[in-house]
């Protein structure tokens, strides 16, 4: 598991005063970014032409977060298949840990240079973990 910590801005938040919809998406994102930088899965993949492309996103709101709280964004490897995974993503407040929000993300190992899907293969189970 891989957590990242990010405070809310206030531009993250809409009209009605708390964290817009959509920023939950570049929050998650954002620390996948820093799972796969951590692991070094960016240049594993990078030097072999391939990406992780996501595929599908279901995204449950339980609470509202709001301006200057501080939030740990963590994801974990779910489920690896032959060509795709799955991973869980949390966000809990940090002052009184409370679950704002839950995601899993379905996203597919894809050959740059085709275009097309590829299999997952043993040696590039270790960058999930």
């Amino acid at each position: 598991m891989h957590t990242t910590e990010i405070t809310v801005r206030g531009f993250d938040c809409d009209i009605y005063a708390h964290v817009n919809n959509a920023r939950y998406l570049e929050y998650l994102e954002a620390c996948r970014w820093d799972w796969v930088n951590a692991t070094g899965a960016t240049e594993y993949f990078a030097r072999r032409k391939m990406s992780f492309v996501v595929v599908n996103i279901n995204i449950d709101y339980r609470r509202p977060a709001v301006l200057n709280d501080v939030l740990l964004v963590s994801v974990r490897k779910d489920e690896v298949g032959n060509k795709s995974a799955r991973v869980k993503q949390t966000v809990i407040r940090k002052s009184d840990d409370k679950l704002i929000a839950e995601a899993t993300i379905t996203f597919a190992m894809v050959d740059n240079t085709t275009g097309k899907t590829v299999e997952i293969t043993e040696d590039m189970l270790p960058y999930f973990d």
